[in-house]
């Protein structure tokens, strides 16, 4: 019987085993293949990022080398360096250094492509470039040379040792102390001397670029728990605050907030809001919930948002984008003063659909941004900025508008909402110069939002 059993089980498996050895020789093979190619993108970011680091340096070095009366030479190497920077800052994110402390080079690059940038794109011939932005010129591009050399270096390392990317990824994964990789030690070395570049003076307006919101921005007083606690329910217009919750976040940090839950029928996830420490300004509010039906328009779904915030204490407050998903509208507001938008003051409500219920509020934006300013009157009319437009654009609606241009200046602006080539646009016009500050291309419901 047992010899009868065994002829028969000796072939299956056997069949099963050459199977399983097939099987994981496949997936052996599979899994090589997908490490070769991502060492190969490893590889092919690094010596490229190595390759623009050094045409950066060349190009400094061309724009420092024009005569400063050529503005159109100027603005065409600052240009060649915005480029340039860009391209590696985009090679650095294809690399594996989540984990590394490289951020010092990564802030510098930024930082310089913003710099290069803001001098491309203002007029050379009224506003060059003064000593001091000469001298940070200067100063990029001696350092661009030192990272360059020792990007060079490393690159040497890489293909005399037959260096692999993959270690270094294992490296890092692993988070052993020391990190003993050379491909590790040489970013370490250009972070720590990038760190030490006291030279380079950044200007504050491009400081400001990368100024985060933080809470010192704010003025009140400093909130604790409790008074959170009567602020959230006066907002939800709650008689018994038992229910809410509310914990601190960022103890000690810039980002110092409440975090507030309650519960609400009909959802499993109730309500959540965030409140700023100091001055107990509501930054968000979401009141999520299943939208199966849709029975309101844009006119209604605005209405109930602009109900919603006027009772809420947002004054001045008028309709300028929409957007709807899932039968919830997504209703952008910006303040009016007087006859001037002001886009940097906004705030987004979402509204569900079927009822009308404000089932959402972001309001950082108008938290870190609203203020009084004192707005001078443009130098130009309506009429003298239309000659900067593009004579076929068919103007539909003009209004002054604040809005931050591509260098995170607020500018007073003429908004013009046109049709051209069948498309809609808002084009904002600087309401000083005629510059052309912005062009947005809408959507028919982002237009009709602001006009119904």
């Amino acid at each position: 019987m047992y010899k009868r059993l065994s002829i028969v089980m000796f072939p299956i498996l056997l069949v099963a085993l050459v199977g399983a050895g097939v099987w994981g020789y496949l997936e052996h093979q599979e899994k090589n293949s997908i490490l070769i190619k991502a060492e190969n993108s490893y590889q092919r970011a690094f010596h490229d990022l190595s390759f623009h680091v050094d045409k950066l340096h060349t190009e400094l070095g061309n724009t420092l080398a024009v005569n400063t009366t050529s503005q159109d030479a100027y603005k065409k190497g600052l240009i060649n360096v915005w480029r340039i920077t860009s391209q590696a800052q985009n090679e650095i994110s294809q690399l594996p250094l989540t984990l590394l402390p490289f951020n010092k080079t990564e802030e510098f690059l930024a930082n310089m492509a913003n710099f290069s940038y803001r001098a491309a794109v203002r007029d050379l011939s009224k506003s060059p470039l003064t000593p001091e932005e000469m001298s940070t010129l200067n100063a990029l591009y001696q350092h661009s040379s030192e990272i360059s050399t020792d990007l060079r270096d490393m690159q040497s390392k890489v293909l005399q040792n037959n260096l692999r990317w993959m270690d270094v990824e294992t490296a890092l994964a692993t988070e052993k102390q020391p990190l003993d990789n050379a491909i590790i030690d040489g970013f370490q070395t250009v972070d720590k001397k990038v760190s030490e570049y006291s030279d380079v003076k950044w200007s504050p307006t491009l400081l400001n670029v990368f100024q985060k919101n933080d809470m010192n921005m704010l003025s009140g007083a400093e909130m604790n728990a409790d008074q959170i606690k009567e602020k959230a329910a006066q907002f939800l217009n709650l008689q018994d605050p038992s229910a809410i919750q509310v914990v601190e976040n960022g103890k000690g940090t810039e980002y110092q907030s409440f975090s507030v839950s309650v519960p609400k029928q009909n959802t499993t996830d109730g309500i959540h809001m965030d409140f700023a420490r100091k001055g107990g300004e509501l930054l968000w509010f979401s009141s999520t919930r299943p939208v199966t039906e849709k029975k309101l328009d844009i006119r209604q779904a605005r209405d109930a948002a602009a109900e919603f915030l006027d009772a809420h204490n947002y004054k001045d407050m008028t309709a300028v984008s929409y957007d709807e998903y899932g039968n919830v509208g997504n209703i952008i507001f910006a303040s009016r003063n007087q006859n001037v938008v002001n886009f940097i003051d906004k705030v987004g409500v979402k509204v569900a659909l079927d009822d009308g219920e404000v089932i959402g509020l972001q309001a950082t934006d108008y938290v870190f941004n609203h203020k009084d300013r004192q707005m001078k009157a443009p130098k130009l009319t309506a009429e003298e900025a239309r000659k900067s437009l593009n004579p076929q654009l068919k103007v539909s609606n003009e209004t002054l508008a604040l809005i931050r241009n591509d260098v995170k200046e607020e500018v007073l602006c003429y908004q013009y909402l046109g049709t051209i080539n069948g498309g809609l646009y808002r084009i904002y016009i600087n309401a000083d110069n005629g510059t052309e500050e912005k062009v947005e291309h809408l959507r028919k419901e982002e237009a009709q939002v602001s006009q119904t």
